[in-house]
């Protein structure tokens, strides 16, 4: 598939951050994407070695609204790019690009496992990704990065609002009964309402939307085929 927009990589802090400040004016947090408009599903993961830089990366197409797995995509990469919270995109992107450059199958939307603009900078991993591929993105993430919220209802579908100040960045999503919530954010190309309609409609028996499930099943299938557990 076509790469939109690219940069090189090998970056130091400060020009990483200068890069996520000029690339986040691309941003689209207004484009509306109805569900039934949805025909194939997009999820991509990372898994990091314990004893090396590399990483393993995998993307899995699924049929929606059904989520049955069309294609895996797997691939393994070293980075030379620091851990540092706020940065993880230009760790986790780059193998991730080329399994996207690979790819001729169409697709809808891409779900990370990581932050959209729940992020410092309003440009995490999911905002990233879609920003070099325009495609509708949106940031699945376990944990808070930034901001503030209330505690959501206990009831599967309750949400509350993800605040930074007075701004909203996500929304904290209870996608199972009594279960730790998701944070979720818009990447790009998506709202608020249609990331909240698009992980609802994903959700099956875990916490995370089932293509995320699958590509974190396969990324870790992957990096145990390299004896890497």
């Amino acid at each position: 598939m076509k790469i939109h927009h690219t940069h090189h990589w090998n970056y130091t802090i400060q020009e990483a951050k200068r890069i996520q400040v000029r690339f986040k004016s691309l941003l689209n947090l207004n484009h509306r994407i109805e569900l039934k408009s949805i025909k194939q599903i997009a999820a991509a993961d990372i898994s990091y070695s314990l004893r090396s830089r590399k990483l393993y990366a995998a993307v899995v197409i699924c049929s929606f609204p059904d989520l049955t797995i069309q294609s895996t995509y797997t691939t393994d990469y070293f980075t030379t790019f620091p851990y540092i919270p706020g940065y993880l995109s230009f760790r986790e992107i780059p193998p991730l690009i080329s399994i996207f450059k690979s790819m001729q199958e169409k697709f809808d939307v891409i779900l990370c496992d990581g932050q959209g603009i729940a992020h410092p900078r309003r440009f995490g991993l999911a905002s990233h990704l879609g920003v070099l591929l325009e495609k509708p993105s949106i940031g699945c993430a376990k944990s808070r990065l930034i901001g503030d919220f209330s505690e959501p209802s206990p009831p599967k579908g309750s949400y509350s609002i993800l605040y930074a100040g007075d701004e909203q960045i996500g929304i904290v999503l209870r996608t199972r009964t009594n279960v730790k919530p998701l944070f979720v954010s818009p990447g790009h190309m998506v709202n608020f309402n249609d990331c909240r309609s698009i992980v609802l409609a994903c959700l099956r028996d875990t916490r995370i939307p089932q293509p995320l499930k699958f590509a974190h099943r396969a990324v870790n299938e992957i990096r145990r085929a390299f004896s890497d557990k």
